[in-house]
């Protein structure tokens, strides 16, 4: 798990058109990059288009956001397109770097445990280093926190 002040992992992930995506490639730029469970769910919905109904302005801000989840490149590619959403989407199918990070955790509903993904958010500085980190983190708040944060 990358501590605030420490380089975020490199990552080198497909995006909903099966392009890799490299963060490396990002360097001299923020980058958002938010965790969510599933896409096309409500709260997922919610953190995606906070985040959509604010990329202009996040772009002003010499910063980007990316979206991971550990879904399929069609699901990502189909929930981006049907909400308009202008910043790629990291498939993590193994969710390997979701684990690194700290976000694939044993969850509970209903009285059944399941592995699966917890909300949270990265805000990384134009050298890739972490300037924040909040896991477990609501939609809302998680699209406030990193916007504030960018100034």
């Amino acid at each position: 798990m990358p501590a605030k002040g420490q380089p975020m992992p490199e990552f080198e992930l497909p995006n909903q058109d099966g392009k890799i995506i490299k963060l490396s490639d990002l360097r001299g730029k923020r980058v958002v990059l938010f965790a969510f469970p599933k896409a096309n769910t409500s709260g997922c919905t919610t953190q995606a288009c906070g985040f959509r109904d604010r990329f202009a302005n996040i772009l002003t801000k010499n910063a980007t956001v990316l979206g991971i989840s550990a879904d399929p490149q069609k699901d990502l590619k189909k929930w981006k397109d049907q909400e308009g959403l202008q910043y790629d989407l990291l498939s993590d199918l193994d969710h390997a770097y979701l684990d690194a990070l700290g976000v694939w955790q044993e969850k509970s509903m209903y009285g059944k445990t399941y592995w699966g993904i917890v909300r949270s958010h990265w805000v990384i500085d134009e050298n890739g280093n972490v300037l924040d980190e909040q896991i477990k983190i609501s939609p809302d708040e998680s699209v406030k926190q990193a916007y504030d944060l960018l100034g």
